[in-house]
């Protein structure tokens, strides 16, 4: 069975042109900040999905360390004060 069957009918009756794929890897490579700054215009769609596992990973751990970091400064700081900071990051 070809890609392009499979594809279609893995989807459910809504079919996917390899245009579109290419137009939302184009998409997805203007996001990616180490794809999207290279000068060629050339990426693989594998090789952009993979860029962009790696690149939410990358982000995964910088909220962790960010929370973490957050939870030691409300623990070192006042009822007061931390209030305020609970207070602006539900805004």
């Amino acid at each position: 069975m070809s890609s392009r069957r499979s594809r279609s009918r893995q989807s459910g009756g809504s079919r996917i042109t390899d245009d579109q794929i290419n137009d939302l890897v184009t998409k997805l490579q203007q996001l990616l900040p180490e794809i999207g700054n290279r000068h060629s215009d050339k990426v693989s769609a594998a090789k952009m999905l993979q860029e962009t596992c790696n690149y939410i990973r990358s982000l995964n751990r910088d909220v962790d360390d960010l929370s973490e970091r957050l939870s030691e400064l409300l623990a070192t700081t006042d009822n007061a004060q931390a209030a305020i900071i609970r207070s602006l990051l539900m805004q």
